[in-house]
Order: structure tokens, then C-alpha cells, then sequence
């Protein structure tokens, strides 16, 4: 893949075009199929950031929210939070000529976590979404990414009435080491998820470059 052409694919993903590559129309090319993982506490926004990027309708495993969950399910910072990811969110996105991403959302409750070890199967590295109303919730994520050795991105979503803080700020808070990207992002605006994806793959690259 030539980088003109490349670089010329990401511009028209962040400028909202989605013009049909030469190899979608040849049947005998197959594209690489990559797999991501987006992973984060409850209600953080990985629904949104899936659904947000996907080209093609997003799989969402939702359900309505009862009291049944009201104990656990902590709704202070997300009260207007009605559903909750039950399986996956699956969206996909080509990245770049013959590059495609497929995107994996991990259920976000502690009793779901059960299901991580097949979701994150294959997968060339995640994206762990932090909200820094609730740095904590994204501990489980990156405990769980360090002790599998794979590559991850944090991703801040900042929410709309909250303090922003820099990246900086936010790897000192969460002790992240200094070879882990973090960025801040919206999960609602495809061009901040899509260089958010760019970085998550550039580091893959960096940390297993066979």
C-alpha cells in the first residue's frame, strides 16, 4: 500500500467521504482483516465510539436497564443511561487501501467480564475508553490488557459539562507507562475515533512489528 494513497484514504474518512476502493470490487483481492478491541467501564462510551466509526450497521447486544441492576450499576455520572451492553458492540471500518478494521465493544460490568477472554481472541491490540469523572473504572481494562501483553491505547472521552484535562495529566493519574499512547477524544465525532484507531494501529505496529 503506497503511502500516497493511504494517506489519502484517512483524509477521506476524517472528512466524511466514503469512496469505494479498487479492491471492493475485485473478488479475487482480499482485504486484511484486523481485529480491535474497545474496552472501559461502565457507560464510558464504547457503544457510541462503535457506532460513531462503523460503515456498515452496527451490531449492538443491548438491553433495557431494570432495577433488578440498580445496586451495581452505578448511574451518578449517566443518568440518563437507559440500556447497557449485554455480549458486543461489532461495527467494521476500512482504514486504508485493503485495511480493514473490525471493532469488538467488551460489555462494561464486572459481570460480564467473563466473556473478555473470547472477545480479545485475535485481536492486534484495544482502545480503553477513560472517563476522568471515574478514572477507577478503567483499571480492570488495563490490568487486564498489561497481564495479556496486548498493545493498547487509552482513549479520554470527555463528556460534555466536564472538566477537561490533558493527557498528560490523565497518564499520571492512571500511572500509565510513557510508550502507551493517550489521547483525548470524542466517541461521538468520527474524526477524533478514527485517529484514535490510526494510533492504536501505529502503536500495534510499534510493539509487535513481525
Amino acid at each position: 500500500m503506497g503511502s500516497a494513497a493511504s494517506e489519502t484514504r484517512v483524509q477521506e474518512l476524517l472528512d466524511g467521504e466514503e469512496a469505494v476502493q479498487d479492491w471492493q470490487l475485485d473478488r479475487t483481492r482480499a482485504p486484511i482483516a484486523t481485529k480491535i478491541v474497545v474496552a472501559g467501564g461502565f457507560g464510558v462510551g464504547k457503544t457510541t465510539l462503535v457506532s460513531a466509526v462503523s460503515e456498515i450497521t452496527p451490531l449492538r447486544t443491548e438491553a433495557l436497564m431494570t432495577q433488578a441492576s440498580a445496586d451495581t450499576d452505578d448511574l451518578s455520572a449517566t443518568p440518563g443511561k437507559t440500556t447497557t451492553t449485554v455480549a458486543m458492540d461489532f461495527g467494521r471500518i476500512t482504514l486504508a487501501d485493503d485495511l480493514v478494521l473490525y471493532l469488538f465493544g467488551t460489555p462494561g460490568q464486572q459481570r460480564f467480564w467473563f466473556m473478555w477472554d473470547d472477545l480479545v481472541r485475535g485481536a492486534i491490540g484495544a482502545v480503553v475508553l477513560a472517563d476522568t469523572r471515574r478514572l477507577t473504572d478503567c483499571f480492570a481494562a488495563l490490568d487486564y490488557f498489561e497481564s495479556c501483553g496486548i498493545p493498547y491505547v487509552v482513549a479520554v472521552n470527555h463528556f460534555e459539562g466536564t472538566e477537561r484535562y490533558e493527557a498528560e495529566d490523565v497518564r499520571e493519574a492512571l500511572t500509565v507507562a510513557d510508550r502507551i499512547p493517550v489521547l483525548i477524544m470524542d466517541a461521538r465525532q468520527r474524526p477524533s475515533v478514527i485517529e484514535s484507531l490510526l494510533a492504536l494501529v501505529g502503536h500495534a505496529l510499534d510493539e509487535t512489528p513481525e
